[in-house]
């Protein structure tokens, strides 16, 4: 008996010392800046934290892209140009060719396509291809295109700095999975927690199985409309999830850097 109750007791230490190191090993650059064009300073603010990932939702209107969580936000001067493109040739050039001052600090830019996916894909192309070096997998920037995203099947008729937000549920082939950048689902197919308290163990192992088929695969994983406090931060990257999903940029990058885990 006691050394079974040894044995039981050696191993919750090893599995709090295992989870303790998963969330240690977060920084910024695990953090996304959810519908980030709201920001007063989009782009900036999240750049200025080091964010790993800033998210854009993009409206084609008139062969052009504009930035907005509606068609009835969209504003003249809020071109995706002028809101994410300029900044960071900027960036990439003041930088001496990357995104951060940083080697090994990548951005990715999640541009979410809200109207007609065909068109407005293509016209994203042509205002990217002439800088297509700064793109992953030359760059250190990676697009990664979602919402209106063509078929799996017609993902290897784009160019090569364009890879997709995929879903755990969906069956690529290995051709198809090599465009996928990201694979992306929301909270709710997992849980209803509030981010209050602890949540439910049958909904840890969900989101924990999700989250290993992912890595086995590969790839990283996005939880979107997650709670959107330290305790919902701390629960998800005790889970694997690789990007923290944030409408408060100030807030998750100040916990990242000086908070105690």
């Amino acid at each position: 008996m006691k050394k079974t109750a040894t044995f039981f007791i050696s191993f919750l230490l090893s599995i709090q010392f295992i989870a303790a190191q998963s969330v240690n090993s977060y920084s910024t650059a695990q953090a996304h800046s959810h519908n980030d064009y709201e920001r007063s300073r989009p782009f900036e603010e999240a750049y200025e934290q080091q964010f790993g990932s800033v998210e854009a939702d993009v409206f084609l209107v008139n062969d052009t892209l504009y930035v907005a969580h509606n068609l009835k936000d969209i504003r003249r001067e809020r071109t995706f140009s002028a809101l994410y493109l300029l900044p960071i040739l900027q960036k990439v050039e003041q930088n001496g060719g990357r995104i951060y001052p940083q080697d090994n600090v990548p951005l990715q830019l999640l541009i979410d396509l809200k109207t007609e996916g065909e068109p407005t894909l293509a016209a994203l192309v042509k205002v990217l291809e002439p800088h297509k070096k700064i793109f992953a997998p030359a760059g250190s920037v990676r697009i990664v295109v979602s919402g209106n995203v063509p078929d799996p099947s017609l993902f290897e008729q784009y160019p090569d700095f364009i890879y997709f937000d995929g879903r755990p549920e969906n069956v690529y082939t290995p051709a198809q999975m090599a465009h996928v950048g990201l694979i992306s689902q929301a909270f709710q197919k997992y849980s209803k927690w509030n981010g209050e308290g602890p949540i439910l163990e049958k909904d840890k192992r969900k989101i924990r199985k999700m989250v290993n088929d992912v890595h086995d695969l590969g790839k990283k994983v996005r939880i979107w409309a997650t709670p959107d406090n330290i305790n919902s931060w701390k629960t998800m990257m005790a889970l694997g999830v690789d990007y923290i999903n944030t409408d408060k940029v100030q807030q998750l990058g100040d916990y990242l850097r000086t908070a105690p885990r």
